[in-house]
């Protein structure tokens, strides 16, 4: 009576059993608790730091700045521009690198 051996395991069969045990092998790992349960705080840490005032909802006095009329018509303005954009200036922009005109760099030559 013959055994079989390792080595008459045909190679397509191997290379499955290998894909199944790559395949199967990750649930073994454990999953990862302490990043876990820090997940978010991190946002969470920068949005209450970047919060200027946290009991702002509950404050009803009336903030002082601009009336509403002149908001509304701020956010108009800027909601329209991307509706209605203004053209580019022709020839680009104007003194950059000429010395004149307030450019600060200036090219030598005494005034």
């Amino acid at each position: 009576m013959r055994t079989k051996s390792i080595t008459n395991i045909p190679a397509w069969l191997a290379v499955a059993a290998v894909v199944a045990l790559v395949a199967v092998l990750p649930a073994c790992v454990p999953a990862t608790p302490r990043l876990d349960a820090q997940f978010g705080t991190a946002v969470d840490m920068a949005r209450a730091q970047q919060t200027a005032n946290p009991d702002a909802l509950r404050n009803s006095t009336v903030v002082k700045g601009i009336d509403g009329q002149a908001g509304a018509a701020a956010a108009n303005n800027y909601r329209d521009s991307f509706i209605n954009p203004r053209p580019a200036p022709v020839g680009g922009v104007v003194n950059v690198g000429t010395g004149k005109a307030g450019s600060g760099g200036g090219m030598g030559g005494g005034r």
